[in-house]
């Protein structure tokens, strides 16, 4: 198109239902318009990334969740049982042996760690957490949360997609279809790992949504964490756009004979969302563009909270810059990510929690006071937790087993009553008794603070409406602000 040519809109439209071009055509058209190009310049930009009205107005404009794989013991860390450590050793009446993995001993095991209260809200905290002790005014915690499969890959899907089967999409996929994106030069859904965790990609796919929902992957340990995003030597910028334009020309004819074939649609926007990113995307993670101060408060100079810090901060740097919804999944044992299920506790209580917490305390803790100090705290809701949590009767003699009927989430930030706890569990932690919330809810929540109704958020696949939530879920409105 010459830019000197006036651009008739109706011709235009006449084309793309005619020829069936569609997304190709309207990214090149929102492509014309951001510079210029065209004669709506100041029209909204075209596509499906592009930024959508939510149901109502939302109180959080973004979500940073910090997944602990392999999950933590309820009991040592924010769901103090005084009961429990009086009758250490004693038989737990009503024990199932076979609620987690493997075998446990009917026994219960009191926790290895000491408890304080903490803030104006009072608040116990294991001594595990000692920084992220000073931030419970701002957490909300939820001690009644259960799910379904007593597995990690199952459970971690749950906890992503709201069922333990793959092929469902994950929550960012579903918000990033929902809200679309605030910054067409960076994904609207970013994956931030070291070691992936035990069920790998398939946890943060978009499932049957368009594969354009899909994340972007960064695996925080490399020097260069978004693979093959760097142009090559040999090519200067005029020579990728006339590559990328005929290859779109290419791809355009042969979508033609396939104007339903969303897996293409996405593949065009990827091209053109990576030639965007090469500029915008090493800047966003370029954490040594921080000041000294702030990468020392995360601890990016520590061994074993090195990764988390970096992860962190990124997500940071990414929120503040318009991406709506990063999952990191954070907790190494030792100064590396050497498990897929670092919290996973089966043989030492003590020294696995230790280890997870080291390296994931002080950073979260920064996370918490860094967002707040740059007014982002307010519009960024934080999520914290696994994805089931542990039994209050040993493994062995030191470990605790997966226990899908009862584990402590916290939600702080964008809409979150700070310093409130919802729910509980048993006094000893084994099941949750008041005020249970399942996965669902929880989704249901974290859509109700983006402003989306999780009843009305729908995509039709296979002749039916499928949601995230699907029949059930109902929002945690006493946690609210």
């Amino acid at each position: 198109m010459h830019p000197e040519l006036p651009f008739d809109f109706h011709a235009r439209r006449r084309f793309l239902k005619q020829t069936g071009l569609g997304f190709g055509s309207l990214a090149l058209a929102g492509l014309l318009q951001e510079e210029g190009l065209t004669a709506t310049a100041a029209a909204a930009p075209i596509g499906p990334l592009a930024p959508q009205q939510p149901h109502f107005a939302p109180q959080a404009s973004a979500v940073i969740w910090l997944f602990m794989p392999g999950s933590p013991s309820q009991m040592d860390t924010f769901d103090y049982k005084p009961e429990l450590q009086k009758r250490d050793g004693q038989v737990l009446q009503g024990a199932d042996p076979q609620i987690g993995f493997f075998t446990t001993s009917g026994k219960l095991l009191k926790s290895p760690f000491k408890f304080k209260q903490h803030g104006q809200s009072g608040a116990w905290v294991s001594d595990i957490f000692p920084r992220m002790a000073r931030h419970v005014d701002d957490m909300a915690f939820i001690h009644s949360c259960y799910s379904r499969t007593n597995n990690h890959t199952p459970a971690m899907l749950e906890m992503n997609s709201g069922f333990f089967l793959p092929g469902r999409p994950s929550i960012g996929s579903w918000v990033t279809y929902g809200l679309g994106s605030e910054n067409r030069n960076l994904p609207a859904f970013v994956v931030l790992h070291g070691t992936k965790p035990r069920g790998g990609d398939p946890l943060w796919a978009p499932g049957f949504l368009p594969k354009v929902y899909q994340p972007t992957t960064i695996d925080a340990r490399n020097e260069t964490p978004i693979a093959n995003l760097t142009r090559l030597n040999t090519m200067n910028e005029q020579g990728q756009r006339a590559l990328l334009d005929e290859l779109k020309r290419l791809n355009e004819k042969h979508r033609q004979l396939r104007p339903h074939e969303a897996d293409l649609a996405a593949r065009l926007e990827s091209f053109e969302l990576a030639y965007r990113m090469q500029t915008a995307a090493p800047e966003a993670l370029d954490i040594q563009a921080e000041s000294e101060a702030t990468q020392k408060l995360y601890g990016v100079d520590q061994t074993e909270a090195g990764l988390a810090a970096r992860q962190l901060l990124a997500a940071r740097r990414l929120v503040e810059r318009g991406v709506r919804f990063v999952q990191v999944y954070a907790g190494t044992n030792g100064g590396a990510a050497v498990s897929d299920v670092p919290w996973d506790a089966h043989a030492d209580i003590r020294a696995n929690h230790r280890t997870a917490a080291r390296s994931v305390d002080q950073p979260v803790a920064a996370l918490l006071e860094d967002l707040k100090s740059r007014g982002l705290l307010d519009t960024t809701l934080v999520v914290w937790g696994g994805e089931f949590g542990r039994t209050s009767d040993s493994q062995g003699d030191k470990g605790r087993d997966h226990n899908p009927n009862a584990f402590t989430i916290w939600m702080a930030g964008g809409g979150i009553k700070g310093g409130v706890h919802y729910g509980s569990s048993d006094e000893f932690g084994y099941k949750a008794v008041e005020d249970r919330v399942s996965v669902h809810d929880l989704h249901a929540t974290i859509l109700h603070l983006l402003g989306l109704d999780h009843e009305r958020l729908t995509y039709r696949f296979n002749g039916r409406d499928y949601r995230l939530t699907d029949v059930a879920g109902s929002v945690i409105h006493p946690i609210l602000a």
